[in-house]
C-alpha cells in the first residue's frame, strides 16, 4: 500500500535455537508442541516439527517425511527439559566468560 510507513524490526531470534523444544502458545495449534527445524531472525519465523502445517496438493515425497510448519516467532515459548514447562529464558556468564542460557523457573542450564 502506498502511503504507509512501516518500521522496520531488527532481526531477532529471541533466544531460540535449532532442535529446542518449544510448544505452540497461540493460533490454531495452541498447545502443541515441537522441535524447531529452522530460525528465520529476518523475518522472525521459526519451523516447528508438526505444528502450522498447511495441506496442500502436492507430489508425494518419501524423502521428506518431517513434515514442519512456519510460525512467528512471538507464538512459541521454550520448554525447558529439566522442569517441563514453558519458560522464559535467562542468561548467565560462567566463570571462564562464556555465557549460557538458562532458565527463568528453575534455574537450570538449557543447554545440551
Amino acid at each position: 500500500m502506498p502511503g504507509r510507513n512501516r518500521m522496520e524490526l531488527p532481526p531477532t531470534s529471541a533466544g531460540i535455537k535449532r532442535g529446542d523444544q518449544v510448544r505452540v502458545m497461540t493460533g490454531r495449534d495452541r498447545g502443541k508442541t515441537g522441535r524447531v527445524l529452522a530460525v528465520n531472525p529476518g523475518s522472525r519465523t521459526v519451523m516447528v516439527e508438526h505444528a502450522g502445517i498447511v495441506k496442500r496438493h502436492t507430489r508425494p515425497n518419501p524423502q521428506k517425511n518431517v513434515k514442519g510448519g512456519i510460525l512467528p516467532i512471538s507464538n512459541v515459548q521454550l520448554l525447558c527439559p529439566a522442569c517441563n514447562k514453558g519458560t522464559r529464558i535467562g542468561h548467565k556468564v560462567l566463570p571462564d566468560g562464556t555465557k549460557e542460557r538458562v532458565c527463568r523457573r528453575c534455574g537450570n542450564t538449557l543447554e545440551k
